[in-house]
């Protein structure tokens, strides 16, 4: 059975910047891979098509251009918020505005962002929400492990049950 749409592929990868010798970001192995139902959506078009066609036991390495994965960084992703909004019960958590700091928010449709303190004034603090590999060209390599057709609930889920869901992009 070959990588494609309605699959669900188990795999693990070595994510590098730039290229295979490039500094390791990410790296998944079999004892925990990556579980995913393939064409969904829920992946980079380029990856996915990548690894489209692919079989049991295949290897691959392929790389994006940061065009490809996730574009560059953007100054509007940028942004200068009221240090109220980091206040619990009146105070500022000191432990969590510190620069560097990855802070999870919610953009105006109530869904997840992550954005880094990049600085703190006396009334604003300066949040950066672009990608964390944001202009950066990317490099995967791996092994696929499993491929099998997708249950009728996962189709539509549009996601992976069963003992390895815990890899939910």
């Amino acid at each position: 059975m070959k990588v494609g749409n309605q699959k669900v592929v188990s795999l693990t990868y070595e994510l590098r910047q730039n290229d295979a010798e490039g500094e390791l970001i990410q790296k998944v192995e079999k004892d925990r891979p990556f579980v995913y139902l393939f064409g969904v959506g829920g992946l980079l078009p380029k990856f996915e098509e990548s690894l489209s066609g692919l079989a049991v036991g295949d290897k691959f390495s392929f790389s994006l251009s940061a065009e490809e994965g996730y574009g560059q960084p953007s100054e509007e992703a940028i942004i200068d918020l009221d240090k109220k909004i980091f206040e619990i019960d009146g105070k500022i958590d000191e432990d969590l505005l510190k620069i560097g700091n990855q802070i999870t928010m919610q953009d105006q449709n109530g869904n997840p962002l992550d954005g880094i303190v990049m600085e703190i004034t006396d009334d604003a603090v300066k949040m950066d929400f672009n990608h964390p590999l944001a202009g950066m060209d990317l490099h995967f390599s791996g092994d696929i492990l499993d491929v099998r057709e997708a249950t009728e609930e996962e189709q539509n889920h549009g996601h992976v049950h069963g003992p390895h869901h815990e890899h939910h992009h």
